[in-house]
């Protein structure tokens, strides 16, 4: 069985990195510069750290059935989590200590263009 789950793991890593990297080139569209893939600071991973103008955007890649579903999945401890590691990474080099740092998602849907929502949680 360990066969049977070592290949639906590799499947779904397969399956993430497509989404991201069709979510980067989403973002590249709409002006942004791609900093970084799948960024460890600290308890955190980033999926794609971009920025556009003085917005670093740390952006959460989500592919589900649908927009709301997308939403919903990402918990208030791991966008916490999320915030707080785009803002280290922001200390961390000079030329982005300035940014404001936002929290975006792309979320993925069949049949769907990528939706990218800039300040998906408003804060929260």
């Amino acid at each position: 069985m360990s066969g049977v789950r070592a290949e639906r793991g590799r499947t779904a890593r397969l399956a993430g990195r497509r989404s991201e990297s069709l979510a980067a080139l989403w973002l590249m569209l709409k002006g942004y510069r791609i900093l970084g893939f799948r960024l460890r600071a600290g308890p955190a991973e980033i999926d794609i750290l971009a920025l556009r103008g003085r917005v670093l955007a740390v952006v959460e890649v989500k592919r589900r059935a649908n927009i709301a579903d997308a939403l919903e999945t990402v918990t208030f401890d791991q966008r916490d989590r999320l915030r707080r590691a785009g803002a280290l990474l922001a200390a961390r080099r000079r030329a982005l200590a300035d940014a404001t740092v936002r929290l975006d998602l792309v979320a993925l849907a069949p049949r769907r263009l990528p939706m990218h929502i800039p300040d998906a949680w408003k804060g929260g």
